[in-house]
């Protein structure tokens, strides 16, 4: 008996200590389900896969065939990648020439410049179809490079430009005479900020106004402000979203630390609503309403377009009862929820997000064209959630300052804007909006498969990314193509193609007559030649055996 007691005491002790852990093998076993089955999911396995991947680059041979392509295709490949390269060397010389100027001293342009299509052909790219970064003018819905020529602007300036660069030009020039008597005078308040105040608690429907000096830095304090006031610490965002480059809302590739404080959970999954109905500890949800047009996906750029599998699949009705499941679950668990509208505010509804998916926020934040075209961000949220101290604790503070927070130029084109957007004859312009974009990109589409051209555009709205239907390792091609028929895009190339609602039907044509045109071009040059049989799941594989290849030699 006296040796039987010891061992029923530890077993007792531990069932205890197994019943108690059985809570949290539960919730952790809840999370790892909800989140995205992919790298975009696992921020740490992203990171250790980011570091294992090998740079290596395809000589001029294995550039044109890396498909496996017979030599007469990769001599058709050759024949157009040179031909462009020539027309680019004509057209561009003086916009080549400063961008190779000031490239070594400009570490974004660096970045952008080596990131425009996979790494593997980056090198000869950048040799021979380099561009040019530099613009000198805005008219309409077009833009002209130092070299004169004029382009349609599918940029968007980011998302800035919603209502066209002359709107924006004329709202930073009123601004600009109206905030000339107080000039840069920085900390007091030029006294057009009571309006603009007043107007953003009107939009957005929300209590209070805080002013920052980007998106991303309104962004960092919604978030703070969460934590600051549920006493909670975690954060959840959805696999793809973004929400400017900080470390918690940057998962793996790109962010040199893990954030240890952040979920990234599957988005539209009752997986992860479940986790939101069952944890104590998460602050707020961050919900980028872009996200709708490719739910769970990263923000498209050419850089990762090594197959066809990128797709963008727009369910408004979907997107709509998820955002409306995630509110429910969020105000029975007292969980902040932040719409991050800094790309898409004022361009689907006057209202933003809000107002077009019918939800309301607990914070929303602003930026980006918000300024007349200027920069800002903006933060609109319950008057209980933007308090950043306690009265019963004094040294208790969420402090959040900036010294260009509120700047008399900014203040006053934001004025200019927001005086127009209340307009009624300027808020006409949201009358049939959704219909005649997606009516435009039908339209598209349709000659697109008419002509039999492996491509379709997917929209929300005047937001378009570009996809293609038949498995190639070359679709990045497309995006020299088009600025060759004079199409100006960012650096992300097809990923992103964002019109201004000042575009008209014939505008909207040309810009269709032109994007057929280079993917007809394309065509020609076979850059869509595939084996038959080809899968975007082969050429995953083949691209694992080069890296397999590399990593071997090295």
């Amino acid at each position: 008996m006296e040796t039987s007691l010891p061992i029923l005491s530890l077993s007792a002790a531990a069932l205890a200590g197994a019943a108690a852990a059985f809570p949290k093998i539960q919730a952790r076993i809840a999370l790892s389900r909800a989140k995205h089955r992919s790298l975009t999911g696992h921020s740490k396995m992203s990171k250790m896969v980011a570091r294992m991947v090998p740079k290596y680059e395809f000589d001029i041979d294995e550039f044109f065939r890396s498909d496996g392509a017979p030599s007469e295709v990769a001599m058709q490949r050759q024949d157009g990648f040179f031909r462009l390269a020539g027309l680019y060397k004509e057209r561009y010389p003086k916009g080549r020439a400063l961008t190779a100027e000031v490239s070594d001293r400009i570490s974004d342009l660096q970045f952008t410049e080596s990131y425009r299509v996979p790494f593997q052909y980056s090198r000869l790219v950048r040799e021979h179809l380099n561009t040019s970064a530099f613009m000198q003018a805005s008219s309409g819905v077009t833009v002209t490079d130092v070299d004169g020529n004029t382009f349609y602007d599918l940029t968007g300036s980011y998302g800035v430009n919603i209502f066209g660069n002359d709107f924006y030009k004329e709202c930073i020039a009123e601004g600009e005479k109206r905030a000339h008597g107080l000039g840069p005078v920085l900390g007091p308040y030029h006294p057009i900020i009571t309006d603009n105040v007043k107007r953003l608690c009107e939009i957005s429907g929300l209590d209070e106004v805080s002013f920052h000096m980007s998106g991303t830095e309104a962004v960092m304090q919604a978030v703070r402000l969460a934590r600051y006031h549920t006493k909670r610490k975690r954060l959840v965002r959805f696999a793809g979203a973004y929400h400017g480059w900080w470390g918690d809302v940057q998962p793996g590739v790109g962010n040199p630390v893990s954030p240890h404080e952040t979920f990234t959970l599957a988005e539209m999954s009752e997986k992860t609503l479940h986790v939101l109905r069952t944890r104590s500890d998460i602050a707020c949800v961050l919900v980028n309403p872009l996200q709708a047009l490719h739910p769970n996906a990263n923000a498209p750029g050419d850089s990762a377009l090594v197959d066809s599998s990128r797709s963008s699949k727009y369910d408004r009705a979907a997107y709509t009862d998820w955002l409306k499941q995630l509110r429910e679950v969020c105000t029975a668990r007292g969980i902040v929820l932040i719409f991050d509208e800094v790309f898409v505010g004022f361009r689907l509804a006057a209202g933003g997000a809000q107002e077009y998916f019918g939800v309301k926020a607990d914070m929303v934040t602003y930026g980006k064209s918000l300024a007349g075209g200027l920069p800002v961000g903006v933060v609109c949220g319950r008057k209980d959630l933007m308090r950043r101290f306690r009265d019963d604790r004094p040294a208790d503070v969420c402090f959040a300052r900036g010294t260009f927070n509120s700047h008399p130029y900014v203040m006053t084109s934001m004025d200019e804007f927001l005086s127009r957007l209340a307009s009624p004859n300027f808020r006409s312009i949201y009358n049939g909006l959704e219909e005649t974009w997606n009516g435009r990109a039908k339209a598209l589409n349709d000659r697109l498969e008419a002509q039999g051209l492996p491509v379709r555009v997917g929209n929300i709205s005047s937001i378009w990314t570009v996809y293609y239907t038949e498995p190639s390792r070359y679709n990045w091609m497309l995006q020299y193509y088009l600025r060759a028929e004079g199409l100006a895009l960012s650096w992300v190339g097809t990923g992103r193609l964002i019109f201004s609602l000042n575009y008209n039907d014939a505008d909207f044509t040309e810009v269709a007559d032109r994007f057929v045109a280079a993917a007809e071009k394309m065509k020609r040059d076979s850059w869509w030649w595939h084996k038959d049989g080809l899968t975007n799941k082969n050429i995953k594989r083949q691209i694992l055996r080069e890296m397999a290849a590399a990593k071997f030699k090295r």
